[in-house]
């Protein structure tokens, strides 16, 4: 019960109030959602992958043994709702609007708090986490945008908006500097530090200037097949994987923990700044978020019998 009781009051209800006043301020004034959208690809979502890398404690054995983890399950998931899909018979925007609602998770504002309430502020368990964060910013940024261009665009094009995006620049930058040791000016720090303190609340209110502009066409169907594969089977598959590949400890629990959080507001973003199943997207994001109280929950309980 403490378990649920602090999920709820420290991020379910954090984030709901932010993604209300969203709605209010939309509701209220208009507001100009692709502004937002590129405020948050540009800006902010650079600015705190930066500083989360350059800040956090890394060694090469564990970022190998995470990014095989990451990969193997990243892979499995895709292969689940390509399955689900087919099954579906989802066409054109939805089919990358439903994949991206499964593959893509919040591993930053969600899973980092969640990790360190979990591991009682465990470091070796957050660089865990901050790895998968790292990918979880650098494949939306890439193969994300990717996807929802693919059945509208020239691969040309599609290519151009990707090198645009400053996280693929951003996540290389910051380990050779944190590898090399290489400071950063402390005037340009603090404007960094000001500009990722403001990611969270930035994108969590252009999640509710999204729902506030929608016209509610409920998708529940939908959404409940995205919310199971999400919460459900995500990790379940992360408990074979670990495993099938015989990872114990902390290790384990850490990266079953990982897969068990809510849908991305990359998957959000990405919908509104190209237009692609926004409604979808945004019912999504915000119903995994919910249900997530009692999913992770469960899945934190479970974590006492794993080796």
């Amino acid at each position: 019960m403490s378990y649920f009781v602090y999920i709820l009051l420290n991020n379910v209800v954090p984030l709901s109030l932010l993604i209300a006043l969203g709605v209010i301020l939309q509701k209220s004034f208009q507001l100009d959602i692709k502004t937002l959208s590129k405020l948050n690809f540009y800006l902010f979502s650079p600015a705190i992958m930066f500083q989360m890398l350059y800040e956090s404690q890394l060694s090469f054995k564990v970022m190998s043994q995470v990014l095989l983890f990451f990969f193997v399950f990243f892979f499995a998931s895709f292969g689940l709702v390509e399955i689900v899909m087919r099954i579906r018979g989802y066409k054109g925007g939805m089919r990358s609007a439903m994949r991206n609602s499964v593959i893509f998770y919040n591993s930053a504002n969600y899973a980092i708090p969640l990790n360190q309430l979990v591991f009682v502020g465990d470091p070796f368990t957050l660089s865990i986490q901050i790895i998968i964060m790292m990918m979880q910013s650098l494949i939306p940024n890439t193969y994300g945008v990717y996807a929802v261009n693919a059945h509208r665009q020239k691969l040309k094009d599609t290519l151009k908006t990707i090198l645009s995006m400053p996280v693929i620049y951003v996540i290389p930058i910051a380990l050779i500097m944190r590898g090399f040791h290489i400071p950063v000016p402390q005037p340009l720090y603090i404007s960094i530090d000001y500009i990722a303190k403001g990611f969270i609340a930035t994108a969590l209110t252009t999640l509710g200037v999204q729902l506030g502009s929608m016209k509610w066409q409920l998708k529940l169907k939908d959404v409940a097949i995205s919310n199971f594969l999400r919460l459900c089977a995500g990790p379940l598959l992360g408990f074979l994987i670990v495993w099938a590949f015989g990872f114990e400890g902390d290790m384990a629990k850490a990266l079953i923990l990982s897969c068990a959080v809510p849908t991305s507001l990359s998957s959000v973003l990405l919908a509104v700044e190209f237009d692609n199943e926004p409604e979808f997207s945004s019912q999504a994001v915000f119903s995994s978020t919910v249900f997530s109280i009692f999913t992770v929950t469960f899945v934190i309980y479970l974590l006492q019998f794993v080796g």
